[in-house]
């Protein structure tokens, strides 16, 4: 899934929210459709000459209440993003009233509600447990990776790599990431954490995004990690996980993994065409 090549330089309307502070620039093209190079959305994503995000997220019209498509910092493409979706399932359900919503993307199509509280709540879908579908770069046992450590291999629309460690806040998540992010058993990359049991149904975790790098929260990474500690007998299969961002809960049922957290709109905001310009 390419970067939009056609540049736009007209002025661009642009949501920032926020889940568990893992950040946002949600862009509606609903009414008005747009472009964006590469070159673009990664100077949006700068935190200094742009307005920064972990993840960049398109609405767009589709077969359901809304198609959404999502880019890293790097201006890559990303199939999925967990905390995105709750933060714009949230934004849907304000815009039309509704308590629930069917939501497409790369990944599939998702299922999102108002869990109450101001809590919003998303299946992500059945995690991906087999080597080709996460992907990896061949044919091995996904529960232990042949890696230093022998982390778990899971794909939720995305690749993820974790690390069950005795303490979390001890490991060195940005050396760890670096090194990994780019192994070659991961042909697509991916997204690393770094977790530790508290108790058999509570996980401390930390993340660093592919594309980003460290993050002070991931979705999509909290649905991996709950789905390798149940594979790996550590938890059950409801898990409250506490991020440096704050904390999620993931239930992984029968009908995929759903988690359930807050979120925030934090501003409106106006892209220049003088800064779209220089960037493209």
């Amino acid at each position: 899934m390419p970067a939009m090549s056609a540049p736009d330089t007209s002025p661009l309307p642009f949501e920032k929210m926020h889940g568990l502070g893992n950040d946002f620039v949600v862009v509606d093209a609903r009414m008005r459709p747009f472009a964006l190079t590469t070159a673009q959305i990664s100077a949006i994503a700068d935190r200094h000459r742009g307005v920064g995000f972990d993840q960049l997220a398109v609405i767009t019209d589709g077969a359901h209440d809304a198609h959404l498509t999502f880019y890293n910092a790097d201006g890559s493409a990303s199939a999925a993003c967990g905390n995105a979706t709750r933060c714009i399932a949230r934004h849907l359900m304000t815009e039309t009233g509704k308590t629930a919503l069917t939501l497409t993307t790369a990944r599939g199509t998702l299922q999102a509600c108002d869990a109450g509280g101001g809590l919003t709540s998303v299946n992500m879908g059945q995690p991906q447990l087999d080597w080709d579908e996460i992907p990896l770069a061949r044919a091995m046992d996904t529960l232990e990776l042949p890696i230093d450590g022998a982390p778990t291999a899971t794909g939720m629309g995305n690749p993820h790599c974790t690390f069950f460690v005795e303490d979390a806040e001890a490991a060195d998540l940005a050396a760890i990431g670096a090194a990994h992010e780019r192994h070659p058993l991961f042909p697509e990359r991916t997204n690393v954490q770094i977790a530790s049991l508290i108790a058999p149904d509570h996980l401390r975790m930390r993340v660093w995004e592919r594309g980003v790098g460290v993050t002070l929260a991931s979705g999509s990474s909290s649905c991996a990690a709950a789905v390798a500690a149940v594979r790996r007998g550590l938890t059950g299969r409801r898990v409250t996980i506490d991020l440096d961002g704050g904390r999620i809960a993931v239930d992984w049922r029968d009908d995929g993994v759903w988690m359930t957290g807050p979120t925030a709109h934090v501003f409106s905001g106006t892209l220049t065409p003088d800064f779209l310009k220089a960037a493209q």
